[in-house]
């Protein structure tokens, strides 16, 4: 056996056998440090899954950690270790789902926040959690997000913890029918920022990908890195200017010192500005944030500052050269008709766009949360009073009304309306009647999300997570959980320690948790792999069908 606080030794059991009803009878000290037939102790398992799940360790960091305490191990073994602990994890989870349910009982009930990740071809992880206390409820893999598929997994939430008091979730279809189906007559409402961003895509992602393609088939990105390429060869030869430079622009005066110098490091200065478009940028990604359009208007001004630089005829022209040399790639794109049209129905559609963020007060421009914005601590009365007048406009106005974009929007709006409004539902509990808002957006879900993924990418050291969400068990989000000390409460049940919580399961039990989940798993019998792996495989089996 091997544990923390011993290492690697030999446990020598006394099993004894009562003579009046031959019961068996182990050692409880043993059954407390190891599971039975194991060779890793409790606290082994437990260390290797905080370090794997929460610490985001990878194996070889752990395996140099165990190290230190004379505890030799394998990588494998600590993958089969991991995958232990989710399963220990898991059926304590389920064990304590009554004691769960009176916990969230005493807060209300349970807001359910329901969403899924997945990369490439992956399966989908779907999560539901809970937003009032923050905690995992259950967690599925799924092939998609279709309501067939969705419509079991809800239902197993509900008849183990009950209906939730309300539902938020994104606006997909399949979400939208399974709830539809399960969760009759329960406030039901979809997430403001996603509605936002589905408004945005649609209103104007046909003039951004214009904006887009036409820019890649100038190719401007490869022409003006080249240029400052060459530029920096020469700006590196009088390291002054640059001082100079921005000595200049703060008093508005030119030196003389600067005279020479200044075109190559003007041209080399606005350059990079022009690829500077994140500074415009609020983090919330596309449709908020539209760096291609950025871009394209910052290269419209350096094209600008040529034209008027060179129409001063106070520099020579061979002064000028540095400068004169950007003029015709970025005339082809200020001349590009396409690329015109695009970014002026872009700059009226997103005026449209703005006066909506302001309107829902989330995601407003100039915000500062970025993907963390969980909108404006607003009245829900007056974000609904505010939509009514922001439609009001567009209606209103003949233009906008007819054309099929602000139509679709309006549709969109009218569509989800009775969704995007939730009022403070009372409800009762134990301690009496509280008031409780549902959150405006799914923004707990996708923050748990993004730090999951975040955490697998540093252990894994990969981008892609399509193996990891392959192979990984469905439950595995449960160790979100243990960061918040109410649950962990709740899952020790008494027990001091999640070693002795774990100690507590059948052994038996975890086996055939693990069994299922390998199942689920692998997609190909292993007999036909090594099939498929025959180099002549084809040729086997059109002679094996002639006969």
């Amino acid at each position: 056996m091997v544990s923390l606080d011993i290492g690697p030794f030999h446990a020598v059991e006394t099993v004894l056998v009562s003579s009046g009803d031959n019961s068996v009878h182990h050692s409880q000290q043993l059954c407390c440090l190891t599971p039975q037939r194991c060779t890793y102790g409790y606290d082994v398992l437990v260390y290797v899954g905080y370090a794997l799940f929460l610490h985001n360790c990878s194996e070889g960091q752990i395996i140099e950690k165990l190290a230190r305490r004379n505890i030799s191990i394998s990588q494998r073994e600590i993958g089969f270790l991991g995958k232990k602990f989710i399963a220990y994890l898991a059926i304590a989870h389920q064990q304590s789902r009554q004691r769960l349910k009176a916990h969230m009982a005493l807060r209300g009930g349970y807001v359910l926040h329901m969403d899924g990740t997945c990369e490439g071809d992956s399966p989908h992880l779907f999560t539901g959690i809970d937003g009032i206390a923050q905690i995992v409820l259950d967690n599925i893999k799924l092939p998609s997000e279709k309501a067939e598929l969705l419509i079991p997994f809800l239902r197993q939430i509900k008849r183990q913890y009950g209906g939730p008091i309300a539902l938020v979730h994104d606006m997909g279809q399949g979400i939208l029918s399974a709830v539809k189906t399960v969760f009759k007559g329960i406030p039901d409402f979809i997430c403001h920022f996603h509605f936002l961003r589905d408004i945005g895509k649609d209103l104007f992602e046909t003039d951004y990908s214009k904006i887009r393609s036409r820019l890649t088939k100038h190719k401007i990105r490869g022409v003006l890195r080249q240029k400052a390429k060459a530029l920096e060869k020469i700006i590196n030869d009088d390291p002054k200017a640059v001082r100079q430079l921005r000595l200049s622009l703060d008093n508005g005066q030119m030196g003389p010192s600067l005279i020479k110098s200044m075109p190559a490091l003007a041209a080399y200065t606005m350059i990079h500005w022009a690829f500077d478009a994140s500074d415009q940028l609020d983090g919330y990604g596309f449709p908020f944030d539209c760096p291609h359009l950025i871009f394209y208007q910052r290269l419209k001004a350096v094209h600008d500052f040529v034209n008027q630089y060179n129409a001063s005829g106070s520099r020579s022209a061979s002064n000028n050269r540095a400068l004169l040399s950007l003029w015709r790639p970025l005339t082809k794109i200020v001349e590009d008709q396409q690329l015109t049209r695009a970014a002026s129905h872009m700059k009226e559609k997103l005026d449209s766009f703005k006066k909506l963020r302001k309107a829902l007060e989330i995601a407003v421009p100039g915000g500062k949360k970025a993907l963390n914005d969980d909108g404006l601590d607003a009245d829900i009365k007056s974000i609904e009073e505010k939509i009514i007048k922001f439609r009001e406009e567009i209606m209103a106005d003949e233009k906008l009304c007819q054309k099929g974009e602000y139509k679709k929007m309006i549709e969109q709006i009218d569509k989800y309306w009775e969704k995007l409004f939730a009022d403070p539902i009372t409800v009762n509990t134990p301690n009496g009647q509280i008031t409780i808002q549902p959150q405006r957006t799914n923004n707990i879900l996708e923050r748990f999300f993004r730090d999951f993924k975040r955490g697998n990418r540093k252990k894994s050291g990969t981008v892609s997570l399509n193996r990891t969400l392959r192979s990984m068990l469905a439950d595995t989000p449960l160790v979100k959980n243990l960061d918040n000390p109410e649950y962990v409460k709740i899952l020790l049940d008494g027990s001091s320690t999640l070693e002795q919580c774990f100690a507590k399961i059948d052994t038996s039990v975890v086996i055939e948790r693990l069994k299922a989940e390998q199942n689920k798993t692998e997609r190909i019998n292993p007999e036909i792999k090594k099939i498929i792996r025959l180099p002549d495989l084809p040729e086997r089996m059109i002679a094996l069908v002639a006969r």
